[in-house]
């Protein structure tokens, strides 16, 4: 059974509880990282995706038809974001899920390229991860597409 993520469990300590300002700016530590610093731990094209909001190619990432049970996790900080279970073909050319462990994104209007999409970054480290589409008719509990680029991800079984 999977638990519920929940970033602040790290940081639960009597030294912590008690401090509210000391959890602020430990968690505020934990999760950021300078853009130089992004680029020493992530290759080029997780730098691209993640960082600048790119795109990979479609049908090019190494989850795209990948359907193991497990837990895929943020390419940039590890904190997890799908399960397997909410994986789903929507032959898009990237990975699709109809859901996300609960906390784990960030939802942000997205008015680039011409048009209005709902971009999703990971709510820990603020990684692009791809956009969310509504009411294309996939017959899934949410009637909801993440269209996750495979580069932000990392899966673990």
């Amino acid at each position: 059974m999977l638990r519920a993520y929940k970033p602040f469990s790290l940081l639960r300590t009597s030294l912590v509880r008690y401090k509210p300002v000391t959890r602020i700016l430990l968690f505020k530590h934990m999760s950021t990282k300078t853009e130089e610093e992004w680029k020493v731990v992530l290759t080029p094209e997780q730098f691209r995706v993640l960082r600048e909001k790119g795109t990979e190619r479609p049908g090019t990432g190494e989850y795209n038809k990948f359907y193991q049970k497990g837990v895929y996790h943020c390419a940039g900080c590890d904190a997890p974001l799908y399960v397997s279970d909410t994986k789903f073909d929507s032959n898009c050319g990237w990975p699709a899920f109809f859901d996300s462990i609960p906390g784990a994104l960030k939802r942000n209007v997205d008015v680039s390229h011409g048009m209005e999409r709902i971009e999703i970054c990971c709510n820990t480290c603020g990684g692009h991860l791809g956009h969310v589409f509504k009411g294309e008719g996939f017959s899934t509990p949410t009637d909801e597409r993440h269209c996750v680029n495979s580069i932000s991800l990392k899966f673990n079984p």
